[in-house]
């Protein structure tokens, strides 16, 4: 279906969507002065600032920490992965190679990024009370069913730290592959004893599997 009809968007600037959904990869190939990555910037903004808000309204007896991790939960890549997937936006992606070509790593980027580029545009284009509408539609839907995207294991272990008084740390045990393609594998420590190892494709998702692997072995009742 056509990306304006799927989403009722009226608009004299086509081009911008067109610039949403240009990867880096098909820019460069073709000669082509743009990519999404800046609406990526400004769209992650929008998002944030959108569900801070409703957040802020939903729960008006819940402190800064709080909130704040709420809406961690619903701005982080997991989060991103999902929409994006649930409104098949790689439909409308222009990339250089075939996705059976590009790394795991890229794909899952990718998908995530485009999310927050159509929102940028979005936001550009049509303003913030559209914006609004928009994540109201597709995505206030699954706030308000808490559903869970992103388990913050590490700032758990931190909690049972504090509680047990002793050092939570993280240390780096081996990094592989190309620079835009990197694996991480971190051990979590505790007073220096390794309790759990996990890998990831950035150092905070191999420091999240390796405090998820922890509470695992100590039995603090998370998956």
């Amino acid at each position: 279906m056509n990306l304006f009809e799927k989403f009722n968007i009226e608009t004299d600037d086509e081009h911008l969507y067109e610039v949403a959904f240009t990867h880096a990869s098909y820019a460069t190939i073709h000669e082509l002065d743009y990519n999404y990555e800046r609406l990526e910037f400004l769209g992650d903004s929008v998002l944030s600032l959108i569900v801070s808000e409703y957040l802020f309204k939903k729960y008006p007896h819940y402190e800064e920490g709080e909130l704040t991790k709420k809406r961690s939960n619903y701005v982080c890549q997991n989060a991103l992965i999902y929409y994006s997937q649930k409104l098949k936006l790689k439909d409308y992606l222009h990339v250089a190679a075939e996705e059976s070509n590009l790394t795991k790593n890229e794909v899952i980027s990718i998908t995530a990024d485009i999310f927050e580029s159509f929102l940028g545009a979005i936001f550009i284009d049509q303003g913030i009370e559209f914006a609004k509408e928009f994540i109201s539609k597709w995505i206030f839907k699954y706030i308000d069913q808490e559903r869970v995207f992103f388990e913050d294991y590490k700032s758990a272990m931190k909690e049972y730290g504090d509680a047990e008084e002793v050092s939570i740390e993280y240390q780096i045990l081996k990094e592989y592959g190309v620079p835009h393609d990197k694996t991480f594998i971190m051990a979590c420590l505790i007073d220096g004893q390794e309790m759990g190892v996990g890998r990831g494709k950035n150092k905070k998702e191999a420091e999240q599997a390796a405090a998820k692997g922890a509470m695992r072995k100590l039995r603090l009742g998370r998956n």
